[in-house]
């Protein structure tokens, strides 16, 4: 899920994770408390936000440590959340509604009970791309192409189900389906060893944006039915023209929101400071990834899946969200 988007910045990004990273475990029993924060690949979305956030912390939370964890993401994210391996996490919303329902096919072998929220963030969109001569203009248009669906279990992959699903199709009506990141997605459509990828990502993804300056594209569109059918966290969403070389229009798909999550154990304190300091720094959480200008307080309770933590709701309540 988190292979999307080109390295911004990253160096400079993992000498800041670095800088502060080093001292935790020598001066973890002197602090008063300790967040761990479990982001995603280093060159995705999830990571440098973490480490813009874990900056964050650091400056405004006196007595506290701040780690900042790469992982495979939302599932493994949300699994290590439950067993008490984390303070806060990324994940896509679906997963994080999975989670709480205990979708063993997902990749959750019980209800995560512990889960609690903290704010809905930014969306992935949904990014369906075929090569021209494929002749695919719809999703209908998919059935017995061959067509990349995410790394097994992704989140991406989780998304390609879900979507099917509500346009009545399975992975038995492609042609051949492919397990496949990002970046071996895009080789194979230009190589005419495959006729479509779905990715879940920001938009601008630079696979996508590689894809469309070497071979002649078409983005599929995702109708508003689809969105009404799969119902929260699952949104109606457009890709803006120009946003790919070749994409003149704009086209309808789905988008996810991407979700902060905690645990039950976490104090009240530290969740209330935890959902304060992500939005009164926003503007600076920006220079780590443009991915947090979307980030809006309004936005914040919107498709939240899963219980809010107390000290969120604190903080909410303060702002007459609640």
């Amino acid at each position: 899920m988190q292979h999307f988007m080109k390295r911004i910045g990253l160096s400079g990004l993992l000498a800041a994770a670095i800088a502060f990273a080093p001292a935790i475990g020598a001066t973890a029993a002197k602090a008063d408390q300790f967040i761990n924060i479990l982001t995603g690949g280093t060159s995705g979305v999830y990571y440098p936000l973490g480490v813009g956030l874990a900056k964050i912390y650091s400056d405004n939370m006196t007595g506290t440590k701040v780690q900042v964890q790469s992982t495979k993401a939302s599932v493994e994210n949300l699994n290590l959340l439950q067993q008490g391996k984390g303070e806060l996490a990324f994940a896509l919303g679906d997963s994080v509604k999975m989670a709480w329902e205990g979708d063993a096919e997902a990749g959750f072998k019980e209800k995560l009970d512990k889960l609690r929220g903290i704010a809905a963030i930014y969306p992935n969109y949904i990014q369906i791309v075929a090569s021209k001569d494929s002749g695919i203009h719809t999703l209908a248009d998919l059935k017995g192409k061959r067509v990349s669906v995410g790394a097994p279990k992704s989140g991406t992959e989780l998304n390609a189900r879900a979507i099917l699903a509500a346009a009545g199709m399975t992975y038995k009506d492609l042609g051949q389906v492919q397990y496949l990141p990002f970046g071996e997605s895009v080789e194979l459509i230009k190589n005419r060893q495959l006729d479509a990828t779905l990715q879940s990502a920001g938009l601008g993804v630079a696979s996508i944006k590689d894809l469309a300056s070497s071979v002649a594209i078409t983005v599929v569109s995702v109708p508003s039915s689809v969105a009404d059918k799969l119902g929260a966290p699952y949104v109606a969403a457009t890709i803006p023209a120009n946003t790919y070389d070749g994409q003149t229009e704009p086209v309808q798909t789905v988008a996810v929101v991407n979700f902060l999550v905690t645990r039950a154990g976490v104090s009240d304190q530290t969740a209330y400071e935890m959902t304060k300091l992500l939005f009164d720094n926003l503007t600076t959480l920006e220079a780590s990834h443009k991915a947090a200008a979307q980030i809006k307080l309004e936005n914040a309770l919107k498709g939240m899946p899963i219980p809010l933590h107390p000290g969120a709701i604190k903080f909410y309540k303060e702002k007459g969200l609640m």
